[in-house]
């Protein structure tokens, strides 16, 4: 079984092309009390809050951000 970490970095290496940038949802939708980070999309709340407010390049951006995150995630 894929692990929410694999998938979310198996999306995250497609999405420099994507158009337009896909959501890094995987509906698993919980905040890590200590990180405060959705272990599911590895996203913070105020990333997931904006993410419909915002354009391509900042959600690439966040899309990066996610990347070192779930590589650093145990």
């Amino acid at each position: 079984m894929i692990t929410a970490k694999e998938l979310v970095l198996e999306r995250a290496r497609t999405v420099e092309s994507a158009a337009p940038v896909p959501s890094p949802c995987i509906s698993i939708c919980r905040i890590d009390p200590v990180s405060e980070i959705c272990q599911g999309c590895f996203r913070t709340l105020d990333e997931i809050a904006a993410w419909s407010t915002l354009d391509d390049l900042r959600k690439r951006d966040i899309w990066r951000a996610i990347e070192r995150r779930a590589e650093a995630a145990a």
